[in-house]
C-alpha cells in the first residue's frame, strides 16, 4: 500500500512540473526562458512515459531499467531520472575527425563505439597515457576517465594483476561503447590544483555574460529616444515651416497662433523628400518601437498629412490642416518650438541617454576581457576585470563607463579564492553552495594518496565530475551511487594507499574547516544534504566513523531509520545532557540509548542490501512525534504525519551538529561562537515571518523558521544562563518591532521558561501560555 502510495505521488508531481513548465513555454514573456521551459517540459514528459512504460523505476537507485548504477543520468527536480545517459554525446568536432580517419575495416557499429574501440588500440592507448603525463585533458563527466585508467593499468611497466582489472573494466565497458563516451575532452592546459577554489569556471562565466541580450522594451526605448525623437522634431520643423505668423499653441482647451499650409519655403519638397526616405529606413531598421504608430498620435497625424501634401494644401482638408494645426500646438506648448532652448536640452538628454552603451554591450567587454584565461581556470583577482571601460574596447561603447554591479558578481563567480574569501565576498551563500566547491578540496585528498602524479591528477577530476552527479530520489534507505562504484575507480582503490595517514591528517583539518565555516556563515540552516555528502567523504579521507545523516523527504518515508540515527542520538544526549537543549526538547538521557542497543537494532534486507535499522528509535520518534501533536487519535500515515516523525528524528540527533562538534573536538569553538551564532538564527526567523506568504510557501517558511530555531537552541546551549536570557530579550524586542507579537511571542516565551529552569508540559505546552516552537503540524497552528 506504501509502495503504490509513494507511487501516485511521483506521479503527481512529475505531472505538476511538466504542467507548470508548459505553462511558463507559452506565458512567459522573455523568449529565453520560454525556450529553457520548452525543454524542461520536455525533460518531464520523457520522465512521465518512462514511468508510464516501466522503463524508469522512480525511488530505485538504479531507475533506468537495465543499467549499471555507475551510469551518469540526466535527473531532474526533485531526484527523477528522465532515462537519459549524460554521456551519451554527439561527437567532438576532433573525434569525428579521428573516426574519419580511421580505416574501413575498424571494428564498432557506431561511430562512438569505433573511437572507444580505437582507444583499446596501441596507438590510442599511446594517445591517452601523452594525455595523462602532460594533463592537457578535462574530465567532464565520470566516464570520461573510464579509458585512461584502462591505458594507465596496461601500460608496460604495471604489474600483470593491474592489467587483469583493467580487462575487468573493459569487460564492464563493453556492452556501452556503442553509446557513451569513455574519454576526456583535450585542452590546451592543465587543469588548476591547489587549495583555491571558485564557484564557475571561466569559460561558464564567459558564456552567461555572452547570454545577455537588451530587452526588447529598453531596445523600444532606445530606439524612441535615439531614432523617432530625431525624426519627429524634423517632422515638426518642416510642418512649422510652413506656418504663417505665430507658431500655434495651446491655451487651456483652445488653440492660438497662425495656421500652416501658409507659407511654402523654396526647400521644403526636398526636405520633405528627404525625411520620408529616412522615415522609410528608420522603420526597416529600428522596429521595436511603436508609439510613433499609433493612429491617434501627433507623430502619426503629422506624417500622414506629409504623405498627402507635396508643396500646398490642396490636397489636405480644412479638418486635415486644423490637426496639423493642434499637433503642432501639442508639441511646442509641452516641449518648444524647434530650435528652442528648451527643446534642444530636452532632447541633448534624451540623446545622452540613448547612447549609453547597454548592459549587454558592458558584459561583452568584460567578456572579452575574460578571452585572455583558460576557459576551465578561475580569476585571481575581480577588479581588474571590472574597471571602466577603456577606448576601443568595443564598438559603441565610450571610455570611462563603469561595469555595473550585477556584471561584477557574474565575474566574481571566477573567482579563485580561499572558500573562506568567497563566502566573506557573498559567493557562496548558502550550505548547498558551499558543497559544490568543497569537491575542489577534497579531490585533492583523496589524491594525495596515489603515488603516481598523473594517475592523482585523473583520480582528482573525476571525483569532482562525480560529485556534480546529481542525487536520485530514493527509498527503503538506499544510498546514492559511491564512486568506488565506478568500475574503474573500483580498480584503483588498492593504489590508494600512498601517504595515508596524512592524507587523513589533512582531511580532517579539511573537515574541521568545512564545518566551522557552514555553521559560522549559515548559523540558521540545517546542513543540506549535498553539504552532508561531502563531509561525509571527507570524514571517510580523515578516518572518522562519524553517523551523519541526510535529510529525508517526507513524501517517501517509509518509517525506518538505519543505526546511525540511533548512534547519532545518543552521540547527541551525551553532548547535550542537562543542557538548555535537552530540557527545550526532553531529550532521552545517554543511558537511554545504552539500554536500547540490545534490543532496538535489527537486520532487514531492503534489495539486494541488507541494513540494520533502528527500531526502538523509530517507534520512540512515533511515540513523541504522537505526543507533540496533543491529541494521539489525530495521528494517522500522511505525509503530515511523517512530515512530524522525521521532525523529531532530527531533534533528537540535532540533525548533525552534535555528531560534529563532538567528533571533531569543537565544543570550545562553537562555545566562543555561540552567542552570536543563535542571535543571527533567531534574527533570521523574526525576518522569515516577517515576509507574508501563503499555502504552500507559508508551511515551507514555518518549517524552515523551526529548524533555524533548533539551531539557535543548540548554539545557546554552549552559553551561560546570563547569555540566554539576554538573547530571548532581544528575540522579545525584535518581535515586538516587526509586528508578530500573536504569531512568535507563545515561542519566545516558551524559550524564556525553560532558560529560567522550567520544562514543557508533555504537550509542548507551559502555564503562562508559552509553545514549544516545532516546523510539522497535522493541523491549525496554535
Amino acid at each position: 500500500m506504501a509502495g503504490h502510495q509513494r507511487g501516485a505521488m511521483a506521479y503527481e508531481y512529475a505531472f505538476g512540473q511538466l504542467e507548470r513548465a508548459l505553462r511558463r513555454s507559452v506565458s512567459d514573456r522573455d523568449p529565453r526562458i520560454r525556450k529553457r521551459a520548452r525543454a524542461r517540459a520536455a525533460r518531464w514528459g520523457e520522465v512521465l512515459a518512462g514511468m508510464v512504460d516501466g522503463t524508469l523505476t522512480i525511488g530505485s537507485r538504479t531507475p533506468v531499467a537495465a543499467t549499471p548504477a555507475w551510469v551518469t543520468l540526466e535527473v531532474v527536480q526533485g531526484g527523477f531520472a528522465t532515462g537519459r545517459y549524460l554521456a551519451e554525446t554527439d561527437l567532438r568536432d576532433d573525434e569525428a575527425a579521428l573516426v574519419a580517419n580511421l580505416p574501413a575495416e575498424a571494428p564498432g557499429s557506431t561511430p562512438r563505439e569505433r573511437l572507444n574501440l580505437w582507444y583499446l588500440t596501441d596507438a590510442g592507448l599511446a594517445a591517452l597515457r601523452t594525455a595523462l603525463s602532460s594533463g592537457n585533458y578535462r574530465i567532464d563527466l565520470p566516464e570520461d576517465a573510464a579509458l585512461p585508467v584502462v591505458a594507465w593499468l596496461l601500460d608496460d611497466g604495471q604489474p600483470v594483476e593491474r592489467h587483469a582489472s583493467a580487462l575487468d573494466v573493459i569487460a564492464e565497458l563493453r556492452p556501452l561503447m556503442h553509446r557513451l563516451r569513455f574519454t576526456p575532452r583535450p585542452t590546451t592546459t592543465p587543469a588548476p590544483q591547489g587549495a583555491m577554489v571558485r564557484l564557475r569556471p571561466v569559460s561558464a562565466v564567459r558564456e552567461s555574460l555572452r547570454e545577455i541580450t537588451t530587452s526588447r522594451q529598453l531596445g523600444a526605448m532606445r530606439e524612441t529616444l535615439g531614432v523617432w525623437h530625431p525624426l519627429y522634431d524634423r517632422l515638426v520643423e518642416l510642418w512649422s515651416d510652413t506656418v504663417d505668423g505665430e507658431l500655434p499653441q495651446r491655451t487651456g482647451e483652445s488653440v492660438t497662433g497662425g495656421w500652416p499650409c501658409r507659407v511654402w519655403p523654396a526647400d521644403w519638397t526636398a526636405r520633405r523628400a528627404r525625411w520620408l526616405a529616412d522615415h522609410a529606413e528608420a522603420l526597416q531598421r529600428h522596429p521595436l518601437a511603436t508609439a510613433h504608430r499609433h493612429p491617434r498620435g501627433n507623430f502619426a497625424r503629422l506624417h500622414a498629412a506629409l504623405l498627402a501634401c507635396e508643396r500646398d494644401s490642396g490636397a489636405l482638408s480644412g479638418r486635415d490642416v486644423g490637426q496639423v494645426r493642434r499637433a503642432l500646438a501639442d508639441t511646442i506648448t509641452k516641449h518648444g518650438a524647434p530650435g528652442s532652448a528648451a527643446r534642444v536640452r530636452l532632447r541633448a538628454t534624451q540623446r545622452a541617454v540613448a547612447a549609453r552603451p547597454t548592459h549587454a554591450a558592458l558584459a561583452d567587454v568584460v567578456a572579452g576581457r575574460l578571452d585572455r584565461f583558460p576557459d576551465e581556470s578561475g580569476v585571481p583577482a575581480v577588479e581588474p576585470l571590472t574597471q571602466p571601460t577603456t577606448a576601443d574596447e568595443a564598438p559603441g561603447v565610450p571610455a570611462g563607463e563603469p561595469v555595473p554591479p550585477s556584471l561584477v558578481a557574474k565575474v566574481t563567480r571566477a573567482l579563485e579564492a580561499p572558500v573562506e574569501e568567497l563566502v566573506e565576498r557573498g559567493v557562496i551563500r548558502s550550505g548547498d553552495v558551499l558543497a559544490t566547491v568543497l569537491p575542489q578540496l577534497t579531490s585533492s585528498l583523496l589524491a594525495a594518496s596515489i603515488a603516481d602524479p598523473a594517475l592523482a591528477g585523473l583520480y582528482a577530476q573525476t571525483y569532482t565530475a562525480f560529485r556534480r552527479r546529481r542525487g536520485l530520489l530514493l527509498v527503503d534507505l538506499a544510498h546514492q551511487v559511491g564512486i568506488e562504484e565506478l568500475p574503474w575507480i573500483g580498480a584503483l582503490e588498492p593504489l590508494r594507499t600512498h601517504r595515508r595517514a596524512q592524507a587523513a591528517n589533512t582531511a580532517r583539518q579539511t573537515l574541521t574547516q568545512a564545518t566551522v565555516l557552514a555553521l559560522s556563515s549559515f548559523p540558521q540552516a540545517i546542513l543540506p544534504n549535498t553539504l552532508v555528502r561531502e563531509l561525509g567523504a571527507l570524514a571517510r579521507q580523515a578516518e572518522l566513523r562519524l553517523p551523519l545523516m541526510e535529510e529525508l523527504a517526507a513524501d517517501i518515508f517509509t518509517g525506518r531509520f538505519t543505526r546511525k540515527w540511533r548512534d547519532a542520538a545518543g552521540v547527541a544526549s551525551r553532548v547535550l545532557a542537562g543542557t538548555l537543549y535537552a530540557r527545550y526538547y526532553d531529550l532521552p538521557g545517554p543511558d537511554h540509548w545504552t539500554s536500547d542497543d540490545q534490543h532496538g537494532l535489527r537486520q532487514v534486507v531492503l534489495g539486494r542490501h541488507a541494513k540494520q535499522t533502528a527500531r526502538a528509535f523509530a517507534e520512540l520518534c512515533v511515540r513523541r512525534a504522537a505526543q507533540a501533536q496533543g491529541d494521539a487519535s489525530r495521528f494517522r500515515h500522511s505525509v503530515a504525519a511523517n512530515g512530524v516523525v522525521l521532525e523529531q528524528s532530527q531533534i533528537l540527533t540535532t540533525h548533525n551538529l552534535a555528531v560534529l562538534v563532538d567528533g571533531l573536538g569543537l565544543a570550545d569553538r562553537v562555545a566562543a561562537l555561540a552567542p552570536d551564532l543563535a542571535d543571527r538564527a533567531l534574527e533570521w526567523v523574526v525576518r522569515r515571518q516577517k515576509i507574508r506568504v501563503d499555502g504552500h510557501a507559508a508551511l515551507l517558511a514555518w518549517k524552515n523558521s523551526a529548524y533555524a530555531w533548533r539551531q539557535a537552541i543548540f548554539f545557546l546551549s554552549f552559553c551561560d544562563q546570563r547569555v540566554q536570557r539576554a538573547a530571548v530579550e532581544r528575540l522579545r524586542d525584535q518581535i515586538e518591532d516587526a509586528g508578530l507579537t500573536p504569531r512568535l511571542s507563545p515561542a519566545a516565551d516558551g524559550l524564556g521558561h525553560v532558560v529560567e529552569g522550567g520544562r514543557f508540559t508533555a504537550d509542548g505546552t507551559t502555564e503562562g501560555g508559552g509553545r514549544r516552537l516545532l516546523g510539522w503540524s497535522l493541523g491549525p497552528r496554535g
